[in-house]
Formats: structure tokens, sequence, C-alpha cells
């Protein structure tokens, strides 16, 4: 049950104390997984005191053994080994501490390594974080690259002079790091961190110049493998390890064989791009004076003719033909007139021949009613009638007689 404290009746320290030691022991005898990180062993005590780090998070906890117990572990516990520690949790009331009372320490072994890492292998792999769609490109040329690397090692060296020697105006930013020991993956992740926020940094290498199984675990971290997976950055894997190679060259973007072939794929070599430039201004050159060779012998064929190399000659040719057609244009016109001219005159001459005029003009005369009605049998007209009579010359009255 929950211990029932109020403001006027308080817990005193040594009741809580004591209540975490109980709780605490409860705990019983149990079995922890962890990496060495700190190792004392203080000259004249039986007792051999161990920080016990956790490999994924920034977590440890101290524990106490017994020189006999840690003495006969085969091979001998060094700093940065991974162990199994079987401890009962103690709870020191006079300070305050926990700590675990070890009683058996067993290296954990490299094939017992290597099968967890294939299990997380199949488990990352089965999360698509290996896939090769999700490789992205490397920049061709990048304003700033991040080198995460351990201080004054040969991988950074490797990476840097091998990069300038290949393009002089590469800039870096080099974060240094643990690459092995239990503060390695915090550190590497950390890093990665840093740079992926960086908006010049174009491309991650993460080097380191090889070692054993046990140096590149970190390398085999879940938690660094998902950090450089979630990256935005592209990121270079260049452990220079070719057997059992860690997770991160699966979940890098591109894996290098070791530093120095990191630094070839990061940058172009500037020998070899302006030669390449050189190569591709010369092909241009020929393309384009083969180009102009086929015109000017185009242009050169075109002004070989006849009607190029004396164009007044065309013209005047033309010009012939011209004033050839007009004239027989003109005669043509000409013809027709003359033909309608003498129909027209045939047809005035039939009109004429037909017309009332023509038989007014050789004596004879209309006569019309007053209505204008013209009289065509004598029967039509009164005696005392008047009439019109329409003559050649004119027209005038009668009247009739008889």
């Amino acid at each position: 049950m929950a211990l029932q404290t109020t403001p006027e009746q308080p817990a005193p320290v040594r009741q809580i104390a004591n209540l975490i030691g109980q709780w605490i022991g409860k705990l019983g005898v149990i079995w922890v997984e962890g990496q060495v990180a700190q190792l004392t062993r203080r000259p004249g005590t039986t007792v051999v005191f161990l920080t016990l780090r956790d490999t994924a998070a920034d977590i440890s906890v101290q524990v106490t053994c017994p020189r006999r117990v840690f003495d006969v572990v085969d091979p001998p516990v060094v700093e940065g080994a991974r162990v199994v520690v079987h401890a009962r949790p103690t709870y020191y009331i006079p300070r305050g501490t926990m700590s675990l009372a070890a009683d058996d320490i067993r290296p954990v072994g490299l094939g017992e390594l290597l099968a967890r890492l294939e299990r997380l292998k199949r488990l990352l792999a089965s999360e698509g974080l290996f896939a090769r769609e999700r490789k992205r490109p490397l920049p061709f040329l990048p304003r700033k690259i991040g080198l995460i690397v351990g201080r004054d090692s040969a991988a950074e060296r490797d990476v840097l002079d091998n990069t300038r020697r290949r393009w002089a105006a590469a800039r870096f930013r080099v974060e240094n790091v643990a690459v092995q020991g239990p503060f390695a993956v915090e550190q590497v992740m950390e890093a990665l961190r840093r740079l992926d926020k960086d908006d010049e940094v174009d491309v991650i290498v993460i080097a380191r110049g090889g070692g054993s199984v046990e140096d590149l675990l970190p390398f085999s971290n879940e938690g660094m493998v998902r950090a450089v997976a979630e990256a935005k950055t592209p990121v270079v894997s260049a452990i220079g390890h070719e057997q059992d190679s860690p997770l991160l060259d699966l979940v890098a973007d591109f894996r290098a064989s070791t530093p120095t072939d990191a630094a070839r794929r990061i940058v172009p070599d500037v020998g070899e791009e302006l030669t390449r430039v050189s190569e591709l201004r010369t092909r241009a050159r020929q393309l384009v004076t083969a180009w102009l060779d086929r015109e000017t012998n185009g242009l050169q064929g075109l002004r070989a003719r006849s009607s190029l190399g004396d164009p007044q000659r065309e013209i005047t040719r033309r010009g012939e033909e011209l004033v050839a057609v007009r004239d027989r244009a003109r005669r043509t016109l000409g013809h027709l007139l003359d033909r309608a001219g003498d129909d027209l005159v045939h047809q005035l001459a039939q009109v004429r021949a037909l017309s009332p005029k023509a038989t007014l003009d050789r004596g004879y005369a209309v006569l019309q009613k007053a209505d204008g009605v013209a009289v065509l049998d004598p029967s039509e007209v009164d005696e005392g009638e008047r009439l019109d009579a329409r003559v050649s010359a004119g027209r005038f009255g009668v009247e009739v007689r008889k």
C-alpha cells in the first residue's frame, strides 16, 4: 500500500530509505546485461567496482563483485566488454544509492553476439530500413561534408587528405567522437543529429579504420541504425571492415569499403573533371566545325547554280517573258474587242432594219387614236374623228373625212 503522508505528518528520511530498500529488495536475484563502462580495482580490497552501462541508452548502474568471482572470469573482463551479471539489487541506506551485488559474471560470447545481430538484422529488414528504394543519391559536389570520426585517427586523415587531394576546395565539418566503447553509440548519434540539422551539410560520412567484431558493435546498435534511417541528409558508411560488416553498412545510403574509398565517392576528382570538360569541348568543337563545313558546302553548291551565279540574267529572262505575256494579252484583247465591235455593228444594223423608224423613213405613217392606240383597220375609226399621224420627221393631227 502507498505510504500515507501529509504536511503535518511527514515521513522521516529513514523511513523512506527503508521502504525504498524493501521495494528494491523485492526484485530478488536477477540477470542483467550491459557493457562495462568503468572498472575499478582498489588495492587492499576484496571487492571490484564496475559501472555497467546500457548499450542503447544513457543509463548506467553500479555493480560490486567479490574479487574471487571477478578474477575467475575467462576471458578477463575489460572496459568495453559486454557481460551478463547475476546479481541482487541492494540499496545503501546511509548514502541513498542503489547498486547490484554480483555473484557471477559471464562474458557475452562472439557467437551469441552474432546471433543477436542476425535477429536484429532480420527485424530491421522486415521494417524496410535496408530497402534499396530508401537509398538517396549522393550529391555530385557537396557544399560541406559532415565527418563523424575518432579524434586524430587514421580514418580522419584518410578522408580529409584524399578528399582534398581530389577536390582542394572541399569543406568539412568534423565531429570527433568515441568510435568504440560504452560511449560510442551516444556520441555518434549526437554528432549525427547535429550534422543533420546543418543546412550546409549535404552528405555525412561515418568513418572508422576497421577493427574486431566486438569493436564494431556500436555500429550495429539498433538506436544508431534507426537514427541513420531517419536522417534527412545522405549518409556514407566507411567503417573499413569487409567481413562481418556492421548493420550501419546496410542502412546507410552508400557503403564505402574504406575511409579512402569514401573520399573517392563523396567528391569528384578535379583532374578527371577537367579532362572530361576538355573532351566535351573538343567534341563540341568538332560537331560545330562539321556543321559549319556542311553548311558551307551547301552554300557553295547553291552559289554554283546559274540562277545564283548571274541572278540578273534570270531577272532579264523573267522580264522578257512578262513582256511577251503582256503583248499576247494585248493582242488577244484587241482581237476580242474588234470582233465584239463587228458584232455590235451587225446587231445595230439588224435593229435599225427592223425598227419602225426605218419604215417611217421610207414614207410610211402611223395613225394613233387619242388614247395612243394605233389604227390598224379603217373600221376602227369614225368620220370626223381626229387622229394623230406620226411620220419620220415628226407628227401632226388629221381628221377623218370619209
